[in-house]
């Protein structure tokens, strides 16, 4: 549904009247700024970009006015897991938890995982982003051989089909023992001719007291090692558990100065940080922020996986210490991360829910102050583009909003919105879930279906 108090303004060249956005997203405020964060403007449009932000009364009275509803430069979405996507109705997570969601997933692969079916689940996911107004996704791939040799391929194929739609970057995942030897030199190899980011899980437990394994260091310093030798950025998946000794945030940030690593450094997760002591809290935070590290966190994912206890209600969150974080310098990121498969059974690819619950989740207003760079600029920035802004010489990718306030954009899913690539209006809607019945079936795939490894 499309509401009729948003403009769908049309040609190459247009103004917009009255629109009001967060002040965080704009170079520089053309009005004041309420006690939400928000100013108002007008927006000139031409050939594709901005072409001007100005004070309200600057565009000319015959131009289409939002009536103070919100334009929100297009989001960034730099977690995500495209090739598990949408399997749930084939392979339900049995009890909702972690180790729940790794057999569940694993069994579905092995079964199940094959070029046709992938990409019918990955575009579903990308059209459902594009949709909702999403620009940029950064997603991990699954990289253990032989799997790597068919969703690489496949996903590089996807990127090139989607450029100037969205734009696709690609992340290894794997246990960081599989980036051991020459597995994980023909791995990193792949990520490099591949253009993709070179990522991985650490998996560390037990108790803060408990020394951390032999092993992991010199383990850690080889992934480093394979990123350096080929100019790769990481992404990395860490202390995404409730165990106070999983504790390998702190190395990686110790080992990145050590190293004078000049790479990119995403880290996602980083659960058990809450519930640290507060001196290893503060060292923690302060050697990431000196390594320049970005943080991306996953609220809906980690809420519905951390602390789940059959029938016992949670007493812990599960998400990290976000507003610290931002207090230390370190730029912090929403995601959506898993959707509809057995590490959350829910979500859509739309930033704007991912924004909405991060806010709700985590306190992040009372003020709301600079928070919505979480999903626009502050993604980007991690993914390396110039994107998630209010910015003069910007593309015109907009996402249009008939709500005015915060709490008036943050109550209602806001299915009216409308969104603009390039300065014109989008017709694109969000598929239709009975698309995915036909590879979702629980028996075996079918002799054409079957994995290309």
């Amino acid at each position: 549904m499309q509401s009729a108090l948003i403009p769908r303004p049309e040609g190459a060249s247009f103004w917009l009247r009255d629109a009001r956005g967060a002040a965080c997203l704009l170079d520089a405020p053309q009005g004041p700024v309420d006690h939400e964060g928000l100013t108002r403007f007008d927006l000139k449009v031409e050939d594709g970009r901005i072409a001007g932000l100005a004070p309200l009364g600057t565009a000319p009275p015959e131009a289409p006015s939002l009536e103070g509803g919100q334009a929100w430069p297009a989001f960034v979405d730099a977690h995500t897991h495209l090739d598990k996507g949408h399997i749930w109705q084939r392979a339900p997570n049995p009890n909702g938890d972690f180790a729940g969601a790794v057999s569940s997933v694993m069994a579905d692969s092995t079964a199940h995982w094959a070029e046709a079916e992938m990409e019918a689940r990955a575009d579903f996911a990308l059209r459902s982003a594009f949709a909702h107004g999403t620009t940029a996704i950064r997603t991990h791939l699954d990289s253990e051989v032989p799997l790597a040799r068919m969703s690489w391929p496949l996903f590089a194929r996807l990127r090139e089909a989607w450029a100037g739609r969205i734009t696709l970057q690609l992340c290894s995942i794997a246990p960081m023992e599989c980036l051991v030897g020459e597995e994980g030199a023909a791995l990193a190899d792949l990520v490099a001719r591949s253009g993709g980011v070179l990522g991985m899980v650490t998996r560390l437990g037990g108790d803060f007291a408990a020394p951390l394994p032999a092993d992991f260091q010199p383990m850690l310093d080889h992934v480093f090692a394979l990123a350096e030798a080929r100019g790769l950025d990481l992404d990395l998946h860490v202390d995404e558990s409730g165990e106070t000794g999983a504790r390998a945030l702190r190395e990686i940030a110790a080992t990145a100065l050590r190293r004078r690593f000049r790479g990119q450094i995403q880290v996602g997760h980083c659960c058990v940080l809450t519930l640290q002591p507060e001196a290893h809290q503060r060292e923690t935070l302060a050697l990431m922020a000196e390594a320049r590290m970005r943080v991306v966190v996953l609220p809906m994912c980690n809420m519905y996986l951390q602390d789940r206890v059959p029938g016992r209600t949670p007493r812990w969150r599960g998400v990290t210490l976000v507003q610290e974080m931002r207090a230390a310098g370190i730029p912090v990121s929403f995601a959506s991360d898993n959707t509809r498969d057995g590490f959350h059974a829910y979500g859509d690819l739309d930033m704007l829910e991912v924004y909405r619950e991060a806010t709700r989740i985590l306190h992040l207003d009372h003020p709301f102050g600079a928070w919505p760079r979480a999903v626009t600029a502050e993604p980007a920035a991690a993914m390396g583009l110039a994107a998630g802004r209010l910015s003069v010489g910007a593309p015109a990718d907009l996402v249009l909003f008939s709500a005015r306030h915060m709490t008036e954009l943050l109550s209602r899913p806001q299915s009216d919105r409308v969104v603009l690539r390039g300065g014109r209006v989008s017709d694109a809607t969000l598929p239709d879930w009975r698309e995915l019945d036909r590879w979702l079936q629980p028996g075996p795939p079918s002799p054409g279906d079957a994995p290309a490894r």
